[in-house]
């Protein structure tokens, strides 16, 4: 047995090796539950604290905001607090549609004037011009200025890579990262793939191009953002019926799914663009908190913001997530750890997914962390 073991081990050794380096699992790091774009030219030192005020007060205007969504007071509370307290988990500078196309010194210096107020947010970054060849130069131009005058400490920054078409755009964008931390002396930089377009989902030969950017773009690569209106135009989606739950968006998030999983990136949902504001705001709230739990029932923990009034909706319907399934998911683990019964035979996979789901509430804010400890829920997650 042992010369079979020794085998054994020999023939599968470069298979555990590429397994262990495609697949190395969590990087046990808090994935925020939304992104917020603000164009490069409205974004200033008080755009967060402005846009939780902002949030607060569509809530003081519409005091109905608990009946239209039936809420527990409970609930309501806790998104008040967390309006206060950090309106905002994820800020990216928009550089690309949410800007436009600019006179190169006006772009200039909107780079400079953002990356020296930057850092208000636990993830922040910018989202620069794609490297399809009319605004290559500009995007990396834009990202060079935003390095060279971006001060202080650089933990939580990540650069959005939008419209990605090819392996070959991800291969040099990890070749410009390479050289501009040289240029500016700088640690590894990260960055994210936004999937918009049908060729990031499937190349001309057939295959998912999305798991070869991943692989092509290695650790560098931290999340994988869905564009739901540039992807679901691309597929020739009516502008009334594109959607965040539109089947070629299912199909497309699908796969990203596939492809980021047990490689430690996080996947984002896109955004709706019905605004609530004006007389439609109820409708609206409706409609953000309903596509906001739909996400989190399918496993996207993550989505875009792209207005204050937003801010409410996503925050109650994640907070309502995590309550409703946290006393379920605290007897099943206590259970599984052999503290009582659940009714559940569950196996460590799932273990691993109730303790992710617990610690996901607890980051957040949704639910308090006194019944667990962190650490512990941290392992038990597999968290790197």
């Amino acid at each position: 047995m042992d010369d079979l073991m020794t085998e054994l081990d020999r023939r599968l050794a470069a298979a555990d090796a590429a397994l262990t380096a495609d697949y190395p699992g969590d990087r046990g790091v808090r994935q925020p539950v939304h992104t917020v774009y603000v164009p490069a030219d409205r974004y200033d030192e008080k755009t967060v604290a402005d846009w939780g005020a902002q949030a607060r007060t569509a809530l003081d205007e519409h005091p109905e905001f608990v009946k239209v969504l039936d809420l527990p007071d409970d609930v309501y509370e806790r998104v008040r607090g967390k309006l206060e307290r950090e309106p905002i988990e994820d800020l990216r500078i928009d550089f690309e549609d949410g800007y436009g196309n600019r006179p190169d010194e006006e772009e200039d210096a909107a780079a400079i004037a953002a990356a020296r107020i930057a850092r208000q947010t636990p993830y922040y970054g910018l989202r620069i011009k794609s490297l399809e060849a009319p605004t290559r130069r500009r995007g990396i131009r834009t990202l060079d200025l935003f390095l060279e005058h971006l001060g202080g400490n650089r933990d939580g920054f990540v650069i959005t890579l939008p419209k990605v078409t090819s392996v070959e755009q991800v291969e040099a964008m990890v070749y410009a990262l390479e050289t501009l931390e040289a240029k500016h002396d700088l640690q590894p930089l990260q960055f994210e793939i936004q999937v918009e377009t049908p060729q990031a989902i499937l190349g001309s030969d057939g295959t998912a191009l999305i798991a070869r950017m991943l692989k092509a773009g290695g650790p560098r690569v931290t999340g994988l953002h869905y564009g739901t209106y540039d992807y679901s135009a691309s597929l020739g989606v009516a502008a009334a019926y594109q959607s965040m739950e539109h089947p070629v968006a299912d199909h497309a998030k699908d796969v990203m799914q596939l492809a980021a999983a047990g490689t430690g990136v996080f996947v984002s949902d896109g955004s709706t663009n019905v605004l609530p504001v004006g007389d439609a705001i109820h409708d609206a709230w409706r409609l953000h908190f309903r596509l906001v739990r739909r996400s989190l029932a399918r496993g996207i923990y993550q989505g875009w913001d792209m207005h204050p009034a937003q801010l409410p909706t996503r925050f109650a319907a994640t907070y309502l997530f995590y309550r409703e399934g946290f006393d379920q998911a605290a007897l099943r683990l206590r259970a599984y750890l052999g503290d009582g019964e659940s009714g559940y035979l569950d196996e460590p996979a799932t273990a691993v997914a109730l303790a992710g789901f617990v610690l996901r509430g607890i980051e957040c804010g949704a639910i308090d962390g006194s019944e667990f400890d962190a650490t512990g829920l941290a392992k038990l997650a597999r968290r790197a």
